[in-house]
């Protein structure tokens, strides 16, 4: 009789183990998909802004500074994207958001620049693509805080850390991105 109570309290345990294994197995790669997610668009966006950038460009002779920002920031975002640095790419979305915000600001003084077709379809573009980005960090997070909980509650901590299950970092965000935008500041010296 003992040795049938050993035998299911055995059975149990590896059971368990298994159904816990297999799920932190998904959490983790939830996590890899929302990021996977997250790159796809940044991709979209990299490959759209050099198009916005050549079309100010035809027009804004005086706002070299202005385009100057926009490719550095672009440049920032994808070395953080390929190195998958997630503090680096919180930086630099931060530093992008604001050289477009600048450069849609500037776009005001250019009347022609600013009936513009193409320019309205890629202002249009980069903006659905803003959205898009900030509704999958917004999951990539949530998919990081379900992944990082569960790791960390037991009985699940103990698969975990048999299995190396590590914590994903969470993509955060500047100060001075968080702030509101000071429109005044965008359109001075315009």
């Amino acid at each position: 009789m003992l040795h049938i109570v050993f035998g299911a309290v055995l059975l149990v345990a590896v059971i368990w183990s298994i159904v816990s294994y297999n799920n932190l197995v998904s959490l983790k790669h939830n996590v890899a998909k929302a990021w996977a997610n997250i790159d796809v668009l940044l991709k979209q966006r990299h490959d759209e802004l050099p198009k916005l950038v050549e079309t100010c460009k035809q027009h804004m002779q005086f706002e070299k500074t202005t385009l100057e920002q926009v490719m550095q920031a672009r440049s920032a975002v994808f070395a953080a994207r390929e190195a998958h640095d997630i503090a680096a790419l919180g930086n630099a979305e931060g530093l992008l958001r604001s050289g477009l915000g600048q450069l849609f600001a500037v776009v005001e003084a250019y009347p022609e620049l600013k009936s513009n077709e193409t320019l309205q379809h890629l202002q249009s573009r980069i903006t659905g693509l803003e959205n898009a980005i900030a509704d999958r960090r917004e999951f990539y997070n949530e998919s990081v805080n379900v992944n990082n909980v569960r790791i960390e509650q037991f009985p699940d901590a103990v698969v975990a850390r048999l299995m190396n299950f590590q914590a994903a970092p969470l993509l955060k965000f500047s100060v001075a991105e968080k702030r509101d935008v000071n429109l005044a500041e965008l359109f001075k010296g315009n």
